[in-house]
C-alpha cells in the first residue's frame, strides 16, 4: 500500500521552544517532494515528524489515516522508511547484509527483498563485509538499502546522496524513480540539487521554521534568482539549458541531452 502525508499547523520541537511553527503540508501518494533550506530552517524536524522521532507540540501529522502522535516509530517503520542523515546513527550490526536485513526481520517480512536492495544499490560484492569497513558514502547506501528492503509506502531521505560521485547517485535515482512509479510516496531533505533535479516533483523551501515556498521542481530549480537567495545554483541540466536557451526547459540530463540532439544553434564567439 503507498499513502500520502499531511501537516495540519503543526509546530514541533526539542523542549527548548519550536522549531517549526504552524506548518501546514500535503503530499499526495506517490508524489516526489524535496525539502530545500538553509541549516536550522526545519527540513529534519519536518522529516522526523512523519516517522514519530519528533512529535508535535500543537497540529496534527497523518500517514495515510494514522495519526502519526498515536503510533510508535515501530509502528510507523510498517508504513515510513527513513534514513537517517548521518549513516553512522542508523548501522549497528556485524555484516552489510545482516543490517540490511534487520529491518524486515523485525516486521516479519520474508527475506528476499534483502538480496534484491543490496543488488539494486551495488552492495551484493561488500555483503560479508563490516558497515563500518566501508567509506562513508557506501554506508549511506546500506542504510537506504535497508529500508527499501522494507518495502515502505512512504520513503523520507535526509541528504541520501552527501558526498556520493554521479554513479553512486546515479543507484539512488533509479531505485527512487522506480518506487514513485509504483505510487511509493517520497519526502527528501537535499543540498544535492542535481539529484532533487533527476528525483522530484515538486519543491518545498523551509525558513526559519516555516514553509517559504512551493513550486514545481522545473520551475524551481530554472529560477536562478530563486535558488541564489538559498546560496544555490541551478543543477547542470538545467544551468545548460538556460544558458542555451534550449527547449523544452530541461532539468534532467536525459532531458537536456534529447533536446541538445534537436537543437539547431551556433556557439557564441570566443
Amino acid at each position: 500500500m503507498t499513502f500520502g502525508v499531511r501537516l495540519e499547523r503543526v509546530r514541533a520541537g526539542y523542549g527548548q521552544g519550536d522549531v517549526l511553527h504552524d506548518v501546514s503540508l500535503d503530499v499526495a501518494a506517490g508524489e516526489s517532494l524535496a525539502l530545500l533550506g538553509a541549516n536550522g530552517a526545519g527540513k529534519t524536524t519536518l522529516a522526523r515528524l512523519l516517522i514519530g522521532l519528533v512529535r508535535p507540540s500543537a497540529g496534527r501529522v497523518t500517514v495515510g489515516d494514522w495519526d502519526v502522535s498515536g503510533r510508535r516509530p515501530d509502528e510507523l517503520a510498517r508504513r515510513v522508511g527513513y534514513v537517517f542523515q548521518h549513516a553512522d546513527h542508523q548501522l549497528f550490526a556485524r555484516t552489510v547484509r545482516d543490517d540490511v536485513a534487520f529491518g524486515p526481520r523485525c516486521l516479519g517480512l520474508p527475506g528476499d527483498g534483502v538480496a534484491a536492495a543490496l543488488e539494486e544499490l551495488g552492495l551484493s560484492r561488500v555483503a560479508g563485509a563490516h558497515p563500518y569497513d566501508l567509506p562513508a558514502p557506501a554506508r549511506k547506501l546500506v542504510t537506504l538499502a535497508g529500508v527499501l528492503a522494507m518495502g515502505a509506502g512512504v520513503l523520507v531521505l535526509d541528504e541520501p546522496t552527501a558526498g556520493f560521485d554521479h554513479e553512486s547517485r546515479e543507484l539512488v535515482v533509479a531505485a527512487l524513480r522506480r518506487r514513485i512509479e509504483s505510487g511509493v510516496t517520497a519526502v527528501v531533505v537535499s543540498h544535492d540539487l542535481a539529484f532533487v533535479a533527476e528525483a522530484a516533483e515538486r519543491i518545498v523551501v523551509m525558513r526559519e521554521g516555516a514553509i517559504a515556498t512551493d513550486r514545481r521542481a522545473r520551475d524551481m530549480l530554472r529560477d536562478e534568482d530563486a535558488l541564489h537567495a538559498l546560496g544555490l545554483g541551478p543543477p547542470p541540466a538545467a544551468a545548460l539549458g538556460l544558458r542555451l536557451a534550449l527547449s523544452g526547459s530541461p532539468v534532467r540530463i536525459a532531458e537536456c541531452v534529447a533536446a541538445l540532439r534537436g537543437a539547431r544553434w551556433t556557439a557564441p564567439a570566443v
